[in-house]
């Protein structure tokens, strides 16, 4: 039975040569490592064990007998204590290499003499997998450049690869015997080498950890807020690693809000029995933006009546562009009396009373001292070529698991506008009826290009953990989102980060905004499409973004393959 096992297990065929062994069709070298600097910083041995390659590590670590060093150590000191006297005899210049010897063997005899230290015999092996011989030298020229850079030097075991691929295979044999004696603060550096890992009980699957092939199962909501950041170039699987993740948040009983910039969300709506509406100047979806929000159980009428006043400003002011504080108070003044022109006052029971439109606000300007000018600029938007976009009563039902607006039909500088007025609404509802939803913005770097987009979207994703809402917000031009004052605090206010493909003129943006080593760096610069870095709190790992055939079908975002499914 034992050898029936053995059969299983071994490779259908070994290659041994001098620098590497060929198992099956996978090449292997053995690295061992054989010399340190004087001191080792904490997580030196990180870049190594965080490389998105195949590798495998064995540490052996062999007790020495105290005495016994004690013993050696004395020899040691007094070698070395001689060749300096000699040295002085001779009258050379004194050798600061044997000063500094004699220090580190005097102190590290009385760590040990004192029992707060210990001495070992330690061997580290590195066994490097490639699929060819030219990306197994390219993977150890890696691997060498990142520990020579921390003085750490390392060789392959030349004509000892089998005993090096035993040494590193879990046997708890040590057939290299290539040591180096390390006492307890230097060996205790190597720990913990063992890559972070991200499978919960409760949750969805996110991808798998590249670092030790373990399943990223993972509820957003059990962090201290739901909110996640998406960054990526274009191509690189933003929106299908966010389409996935809508699928599966369904799958848990989480009603899914989606701002779809490209109508990439609409093959899924359809399958999933979601509403679709798209915002566009002859659509016939119409939001309302002077809709009156519905009163949460427990909030004072008038507070969400002025929530929603400053909302609307914002809004206005983005529509207008740049005005002075003096516009501002009388832009701010002019809405609250077209609400009460519909009797919607605070104090009053204005649940059942019809909203205005944007026309009504127009007509509110044009009578107001100072107000013509706003109400000029605003004609566009009410009996302009914008009219059918803004200056509509709401007609549509949300009342679904999940619904996407679309906005791909609207002129580039209406865009922001739409987010914003889509933005409102949703929160709106949100604030409405507690419920645990996720609200996706596809494309938010639309909305950071304007302070007043910013800074509603930044109110959002500081407030949603108070409604059982997450927001995911998505971005390929990273520049424009980091550039605005609002960019770092809403990374900052997200307890999640997905990090994809990243343009090399990005890159260091990206890697000093999230702390990122050289190894990740180099990560996000070659990444495949669907790998990248997957941040959790404290936590994060390398993600590989899998899904099954049939999501797959759902999700997939290359033409040949749609066309293919049509």
């Amino acid at each position: 039975m034992e050898q029936e096992i053995k059969n299983i297990i071994a490779p259908p065929a070994i290659e041994v040569n001098p620098n590497y062994v060929k198992l099956g069709n996978k090449f292997a070298k053995t690295l061992f490592i054989f010399t340190y600097p004087r001191y080792l910083s904490t997580g030196w041995f990180s870049p190594i064990i965080n490389l998105p390659n195949l590798l495998d590590i064995s540490v052996v670590v062999h007790p020495v007998d105290t005495p016994m060093a004690l013993k050696n150590l004395r020899k040691k000191a007094a070698i070395v204590e001689a060749e300096i006297a000699e040295q002085q005899e001779k009258g050379l210049v004194r050798n600061p290499v044997l000063e500094t010897a004699i220090q580190d063997i005097e102190a590290l005899r009385d760590s040990l003499q004192q029992g707060q230290e210990h001495l070992f015999n330690v061997g580290v092996y590195i066994t490097l997998y490639a699929d060819t011989i030219e990306n197994l030298n390219k993977l150890e020229s890696e691997i060498t450049y990142v520990l020579e850079s921390k003085l750490v030097y390392a060789k392959p075991a030349l004509f000892q690869q089998i005993e090096g691929i035993s040494s590193v295979l879990p046997l708890g044999t040590d057939q290299l015997d290539i040591h180096t004696p390390l006492n307890s603060s230097p060996l205790s550096s190597f720990f913990p080498f063992v890559s972070a890992t991200l499978t919960s009980d409760e949750g969805i699957l996110y991808g798998i950890n590249r670092h030790n092939s373990t399943l990223i199962i993972f509820d957003r909501f059990s962090l201290e807020n739901a909110n996640m950041v998406i960054f990526a170039k274009s191509g690189a699987g933003k929106s299908y690693a966010t389409k996935l993740e809508a699928l599966r948040l369904l799958m848990t009983g989480t009603d899914v809000l989606i701002i779809d910039p490209e109508n990439e969300y609409q093959q899924l709506a359809n399958v999933v029995g979601g509403s679709f509406f798209k915002i566009s100047l002859a659509s016939q979806s119409h939001i309302n933006p002077f809709d009156i929000p519905v009163i949460p159980q427990g909030e004072d009428p008038a507070d969400v009546l002025k929530s929603h006043v400053v909302n609307l400003t914002g809004l206005v002011k983005l529509m207008l562009g740049e005005i002075n504080p003096q516009e501002e108070a009388l832009l701010d003044r002019a809405i609250s009396e077209t609400y009460a022109a519909f009797d919607i006052v605070p104090g009053k029971d204005f649940s059942t009373a019809r909203p205005p439109l944007m026309e009504n606000l127009q007509a509110v300007l044009e009578n107001m001292e100072g107000g013509r000018e706003i109400a000029e600029r605003l004609y566009r938007f009410t009996k302009g070529s914008y009219a059918g976009f803004t200056n509509q009563p709401t007609n549509i039902d949300v009342k679904n698991r999940l619904v996407v607006f679309s906005i791909r039909d609207l002129e580039d500088e209406l865009r922001p506008i739409a987010m914003y007025i889509v933005l409102n609404f949703i929160w709106n509802i949100v604030r409405a009826q507690l419920k645990r939803r996720v609200l996706i913005i596809d494309e938010a770097w639309w909305m950071m290009k304007y302070p007043d987009g910013a800074s509603f979207l930044f109110a959002l994703v500081k407030r949603a953990r108070k409604y059982f809402l997450g927001i995911s917000t998505i971005t390929q031009d990273v520049e424009d989102f980091l550039s605005s004052p609002f960019g770092r605090p809403i990374i900052t206010n997200s307890s999640m980060q997905l990090l994809l493909k990243q343009s090399p003129a990005m890159i260091d943006s990206v890697a000093k905004t999230f702390n990122l080593s050289e190894a990740e760096k180099n990560l996000l610069l070659q990444a495949e499409i669907g790998l990248g870095l997957f941040f959790a709190g404290l936590n994060h790992v390398a993600i590989q973004i899998v899904a099954s055939y049939g999501e797959d079908q759902v999700i997939t975002t290359k033409p040949e393959q749609i066309l293919e499914n049509k």
